[in-house]
């Protein structure tokens, strides 16, 4: 079943089109990786489904964004619910000067959830989901910045789980950190997807083909193509994607 859906989808940044037409379908429970060369269109892309892009100045998009049917752009989307529902990891880890549980526990004061048996256990859980508590459960009034990167990272993603989403996008969520931890990372996306639709932006090509059931390929703000992970590796449809995958273009 399709999580989201985009139809026609384009974005500009004043006079530039960054987005061009991008029409596909992301079902549930899956990872669905992005691939491309720099500034082809993959973040800008992501970012449109939780409407990030609204913080931009200048910034105008036309076509349909739906996530579980509705249409994310009508003017009473309460952005506040959308991005409960659609969280973001970003490139870098970015938790908040704050100790660890109040990392994780952020969101849902945000949200008014002041009970403190549903805090204590949506904390625990939490941390749980991404292999931490068993890690800092003697530590939780640790500063969350005294952590290694991929701690952090972890954290941010528990800081996510904490709210319960539906939908992890996750803008090159490893590029900062070392091999190890990227296989961590990666092993995490496994577990995750059980529960939640991630959708991934990554320059790594191998990574996509290891973690990712289907693939997307952004070329100058148009999708080329966008397949099973393994067609597009192997027999890829559009001579574009075969001369990227190759490394003859990007």
């Amino acid at each position: 079943m399709s999580l989201i859906e985009t139809d026609r989808l384009s974005l500009f940044y004043g006079n530039f089109q960054a987005l061009k037409d991008v029409t596909l379908r992301v079902e549930a429970r899956r990872i669905t990786a992005l691939i491309g060369p720099s500034g082809c269109g993959k973040s800008t892309f992501l970012r449109c489904l939780d409407r990030m892009n609204d913080l931009i100045e200048g910034v105008r998009v036309t076509g349909r964004v739906r996530v579980g049917g509705l249409d994310i752009y009508r003017k009473e989307t309460d952005l506040l619910e959308l991005r409960r529902r659609v969280g973001m990891v970003f490139q870098r880890p970015n938790p908040f000067p704050l100790s660890v549980q109040d990392n994780v526990l952020f969101g849902l004061r945000v949200h008014g959830r002041t009970d403190r048996r549903v805090l204590e256990e949506r904390l625990q859980r939490s941390l749980e989901a991404v292999h931490l508590w068993n890690e800092l459960k003697d530590r939780l009034k640790r500063n969350a910045l005294e952590l290694t990167g991929e701690q952090q990272q972890r954290l941010c993603i528990a800081r996510l789980a904490a709210l319960e989403p539906e939908i992890l996008l996750m803008d090159e969520p490893c590029s900062a950190l070392d091999p190890i931890a990227t296989e961590k990372i990666e092993a995490l996306m496994f577990e995750l997807k059980k529960r939640y639709t991630i959708v991934i932006v990554t320059h790594n090509m191998q990574q996509a083909a290891r973690v990712s059931e289907v693939t997307g390929y952004f070329l100058l703000g148009e999708l080329i193509e966008f397949d099973e992970t393994g067609r597009i590796f192997s027999a890829p449809r559009d001579r574009r994607t075969e001369d990227y995958i190759t490394g003859r273009y990007g």
